[in-house]
């Protein structure tokens, strides 16, 4: 953790699920599911897994000294149940010995990460629907604002600045279900991914203990199949790789040299250390400063992914770091985003500037299609490309251009050129795919509101039926 960078690459509602305080919680809880689990089974005595379950929802233990302890035996979960189970011991010293039976240092790891992801994903998708609902509100008001449409960086043809921001907020409710989509699984294998210590019970026990944390139950343990933190690390990498665009395209937008859309955020946002007349679009660049740190983090946890035998040496240890971080930039560009498209604000005017700024060229392929059947579409192209040239060159209205030209003005008339050349008269099917986007988006929604007003109890019968 930072205390420097981190308001900035840690923000939002993530950081707080996935700090050391959260993940000492993860642990914690999973040994309490785990004694509850195996008393589910018969296998231990109610009242000693409701002691340990007690003794875990009181206990505060400190992330660093777990840390520093850590070091003699490879990872923070061992010095956690030693100090766990003398707690335990203090209270009950039978129910003591039921502490972390059957487990192995992997399986509580493993759990708290998926633990720790199905609570770090609530508070990032809730950024992201706010985007989304932010951005279908602009989609539908800007369904015929005529917008420049760009492509390499150059004047392409029109579009509306409602398509554009449809695009975005369908590649934001894309990422947004994929990640929703995730089923976390818990872990229990035991030593070597057996679960020999449960005798006959230990498929009841992984079922009990699954359920007790909400997590997908696995067909059976995943100790050194990665597949479901790839799963985890894919999802969040589409999210910031989402983001990242929308975020790229605010920035673009908000150049001076184009000035179609401004961020305005609170009073002293967006300033500059020695030019005061800057207007940045900070939370943008925010965004795409956090954004830009989860490739590497997944192509980590990707690279972790090789392990070997039972239990992996190494490479297991090496996903905890990226797997932490990944979320908290995801979540941190989710969080700057959003106040990224709350604070933006169009400029449709200047987007019909910089529309007329080009003179009508943006229009040139309306004309040779007009023009070919007549002539060809080879002579069409070559005769309206010398008269774009010659509009630029020499900062003449295309139209005028077109019209002289023996060709074109031989078989078009100056009306029907000037019809051609009128930028909301073509625009294809933007109006019909924006009314697609903000359909797709309150389906999205609708079914969104739908789940989160079932019963927990009834979501983990559904998820554990698949």
């Amino acid at each position: 953790m930072s205390e420097l960078f981190d308001p900035l690459f840690a923000a939002g509602g993530v950081a707080g699920q996935t700090s050391d305080a959260a993940w000492v919680r993860a642990l914690l809880d999973v040994e309490a599911a785990l004694a509850g689990a195996q008393a589910d089974a018969g296998l231990v005595e109610r009242a000693h897994a409701d002691t340990i379950a007690g003794v875990c929802s009181r206990a505060e233990l400190d992330a660093g000294e777990l840390g520093r302890a850590a070091t003699g035996i490879g990872n923070p979960a061992g010095p956690l149940v030693r100090v766990l189970t003398d707690r335990v011991a203090a209270e009950d010293a039978e129910a003591a010995r039921s502490v972390h039976w059957g487990a192995t240092s992997q399986d509580v790891l493993d759990s708290a990460a998926m633990l720790l992801a199905a609570r770090a994903r609530e508070p990032l998708l809730a950024d992201l629907d706010a985007c989304t609902d932010r951005l279908a509100e602009l989609a539908g008001r800007h369904a015929r604002t005529v917008h420049v449409g760009r492509t390499l960086s150059q004047h392409a043809l029109p579009v509306t600045f409602g398509l554009v921001a449809a695009g975005w907020l369908s590649s934001l409710d894309t990422a947004a279900d994929r990640l929703r989509g995730v089923r976390p699984p818990a872990q229990l294998g035991g030593a070597a991914g057996t679960l020999a210590s449960l005798g006959e019970h230990g498929p009841a026990v992984l079922a009990a203990f699954s359920a007790r944390l909400g997590l997908a139950e696995p067909v059976l343990p995943w100790h050194t199949d990665r597949t479901p933190i790839a799963e985890v690390a894919g999802a969040l990498g589409a999210v910031s790789g989402a983001v990242s665009g929308v975020a790229r395209s605010l920035v673009s937008l908000a150049s001076t040299d184009v000035g179609e859309v401004v961020e305005q955020g609170p009073s002293g946002s967006g300033g500059s250390s020695t030019m005061p007349h800057k207007r940045n679009p900070v939370a943008a660049v925010t965004t795409l400063g956090s954004a830009k740190q989860a490739p590497g983090l997944v192509a980590d946890l990707l690279a972790a992914m090789e392990q070997e035998d039972q239990r992996a040496a190494g490479s297991w240890h090496a996903e905890w770091l990226p797997f932490t971080r990944l979320w908290q930039v995801s979540g941190s560009a989710a969080h700057w985003l959003r106040r990224s498209v709350e604070r933006v604000r169009v400029d449709a005017d200047r987007m019909r500037h910089n529309l007329d700024r080009g003179g009508g060229v943006l229009l040139a392929e309306r004309v040779t299609t007009e023009l070919a059947p007549a002539v060809g579409r080879l002579a069409a192209h070559d005769a309206v490309t010398e008269c774009c040239r010659r509009a630029v060159e020499e900062s003449i209205p295309l139209h005028r251009v077109l019209a002289e030209d023996p060709l074109v003005g031989g078989h078009l008339s100056e009306e029907r050129i000037s019809g051609l050349l009128d930028p909301a008269g073509y625009l294809g099917s933007a109006e019909e795919f924006v009314r697609r986007a903000l359909e797709a988006h309150r389906d999205r929604r609708a079914r969104r509101e739908e789940d989160a007003g079932r019963a927990p109890g009834a979501a983990r019968e559904e998820e554990r039926a698949r």
